[in-house]
C-alpha cells in the first residue's frame, strides 16, 4: 500500500527552503506582477513539490476529513 501524501504544515519543523517556497507561493497572487509570471512561478513550485516531495498539491490547503475517525466499539 502506498504511503499517505505529505502536506505542508507551517507549524512543522520544515527546512528554510520549503518555508521560502511556501511563502513565495502564498504571496505570488497578491503581488502586482504580470499574470503569466505569477503562473510560471506557481507551476514551477508545484512541479518541484511533485518531484521532490511526492505531492504536487503539497503547498495547497491540506484536505480535512468530515467528522472524526470511528472504531467499531464507538457506535452504540
Amino acid at each position: 500500500m502506498a504511503e499517505p501524501l505529505k502536506w505542508f504544515d507551517e507549524k512543522a519543523d520544515n527546512s528554510p527552503w520549503i518555508n521560502a517556497l511556501a511563502e513565495v507561493r502564498h504571496r505570488a497572487m497578491r503581488e502586482g506582477w504580470c499574470y503569466h509570471h505569477v503562473q510560471a512561478i506557481t507551476v514551477a513550485i508545484d512541479q518541484y513539490a511533485e518531484k521532490a516531495l511526492g505531492n504536487r498539491d503539497y503547498f495547497l490547503n491540506k484536505p480535512y476529513g468530515v467528522g472524526g475517525s470511528r472504531k467499531a466499539g464507538d457506535v452504540p
